[in-house]
C-alpha cells in the first residue's frame, strides 16, 4: 500500500475507517526532565518504605497521611518519595503530573536513615511494616561464601490490650525464623504480603555458597497462636541473591507473583501459593541497582502491573510486562545508568517514575509521554 498512488491509499485509509477497523495510534515519547537538587543523592526510598511513611505521619511536612494498612500484611504506603546524600535531602510528590521537591534538613535526614534500620537488626538493613506486624534481619552472621547474611528473621506483632485509662505498653509478641535447611538470609528487606487471606513474609535467602532463593513464611491457617515457620521455598538457583523486585498480580490471572532480580543480570517471576512457590517465567538482561535499593512496579489503569528495571550494561530502563510471556513494553534511555533506586509516584497515565541515576541526580520519567 505503501508504493501505490496517493489517492488510491487514501481510498483504502477511508475504507479502513468505515469500516470500523482500528489504527494503531502512534506512541508518545517518554518525557525525562532532571531533578534541580543541591546534592548528590546516594539514597532514595519509595512509597512502601518506613521512611515515606515516618514523613508523611509525622507533620515534618504537610503532606497527606500515610495509607495505614487495614489488614496485617498490606505493607503501609505514603504518596511520597524521600531522597538524601551527605549535603541533605528532600521529599519528592506528585500534583497534576508534575513532581516537586521539598527540602528537608540533616537532623531528619539522620534521624530517618537509623529509624529504619531497628535496634538489633542487621546493619544497613531496613524493616517491613504492615500494620501491627513488623519484621526484619537479625544474627549478623556470613554465607557460605563469607559475604554479608543474616542467621534469624525477626516478626513483632503488637497484641490487642484492653481499653484502659492507666497508660501502659502495648505488649508485643516477637519470633524468631531461621532460613532453614542450612541456609541463611540474604541482607535484603523482606516483604510483607497477603497470600489466602492471611499475612505471609517472603525474604530472600542464601541457601549456598554460590546459589540464592526464597522462603516463604507463614502460620498455619485456623491457629492465631501458631507458629511463623518457613512453609515454602524455591530450590536453589545458580548465582547471586535474588532481590525481589516487586509482589503483585503481574499476569492478571489473579495469583499473587513475585518478582526478583539478580545481580547476575536474571529476572524471575515466582507464583505464591500457601504450600510452594512455583516458576512462572525468566528472562536475562536486567540489572538489581545497588544494595537494596527500591525497584518500582507501575499500576496501570485497567491494566496488569508492570515492572520497571535497569537494564545491565547500558543507560536504560525497561518497562516489563508479564501478561503472556515476560517481555518489554518499553525501553527509557537515560543521561545515566539506574542505580540508587526506581520508585514510582501516582497510578495509570498520570504515574510519574523517579530514577536514581549512578552519577547521583534523579531523573523523573513520564513514560507514556508527558510532562515529568
Amino acid at each position: 500500500m505503501g508504493h501505490g498512488p496517493a489517492p488510491v491509499r487514501r481510498a483504502l485509509l477511508l475504507g479502513l475507517l468505515l469500516c470500523g477497523v482500528p489504527l494503531a495510534a502512534a506512541r508518545a515519547e517518554p518525557g525525562i526532565r532532571i531533578l534541580d537538587l543541591p546534592f548528590k543523592v546516594r539514597a532514595l526510598r519509595g512509597p512502601r518504605s518506613e521512611a515515606a511513611v515516618s514523613v508523611a505521619t509525622s507533620g515534618l511536612l504537610p503532606i497527606a497521611g500515610a495509607k495505614v494498612s487495614q489488614q496485617a500484611g498490606d505493607e503501609e504506603s505514603a504518596p511520597i518519595t524521600v531522597v538524601w546524600g551527605d549535603d541533605g535531602g528532600a521529599v519528592l510528590s506528585l500534583s497534576e503530573g508534575t513532581v516537586s521537591v521539598r527540602p528537608i534538613g540533616r537532623e531528619a535526614v539522620e534521624g530517618l536513615t537509623a529509624a529504619e534500620t531497628p535496634r538489633g537488626a542487621v546493619p544497613g538493613s531496613r524493616r517491613a511494616l504492615s500494620g501491627p506486624l513488623s519484621a526484619y534481619l537479625t544474627g549478623r552472621t556470613r554465607a557460605p561464601d563469607g559475604s554479608a547474611a543474616a542467621a534469624v528473621l525477626t516478626i513483632r506483632e503488637r497484641q490487642p490490650m484492653a481499653v484502659s485509662t492507666d497508660p501502659k505498653p502495648v505488649p508485643v509478641a516477637t519470633v524468631t525464623v531461621p532460613a532453614g535447611a542450612d541456609a541463611v538470609f540474604a541482607p535484603l528487606r523482606p516483604r510483607l504480603l497477603r497470600l489466602g487471606d492471611r499475612p505471609a513474609l517472603l525474604a530472600s535467602t542464601r541457601p549456598g555458597a554460590e546459589t540464592g532463593g526464597l522462603a516463604l513464611i507463614e502460620r498455619p491457617a485456623g491457629d492465631p497462636g501458631a507458629a511463623w515457620t518457613v512453609a515454602a521455598r524455591t530450590p536453589p538457583q545458580p548465582g547471586p541473591p535474588l532481590k525481589i523486585a516487586g509482589i503483585a498480580d503481574f499476569s492478571g490471572s489473579g495469583a499473587v507473583q513475585a518478582a526478583t532480580v539478580s545481580a547476575g543480570g536474571r529476572l524471575q517471576l515466582w507464583t505464591l501459593h500457601p504450600d510452594r512457590i512455583e516458576a512462572a517465567g525468566t528472562a536475562e538482561g536486567y540489572a538489581a541497582g545497588a544494595g537494596d535499593s527500591d525497584l518500582a512496579v507501575t499500576a496501570p489503569a485497567g491494566g496488569a502491573p508492570e515492572l520497571v528495571l535497569p537494564v545491565a550494561g547500558r543507560a536504560e530502563i525497561a518497562l516489563v510486562s508479564a501478561k503472556g510471556a515476560l517481555h518489554e513494553r518499553l525501553r527509557v534511555p537515560l543521561p545515566a545508568p539506574a542505580e540508587t533506586g526506581i520508585v514510582v509516584l501516582g497510578e495509570g497515565a498520570a504515574a510519574r517514575l523517579l530514577v536514581g541515576l549512578a552519577d547521583g541526580r534523579v531523573a523523573v520519567v513520564a513514560p507514556d509521554g508527558g510532562k515529568p
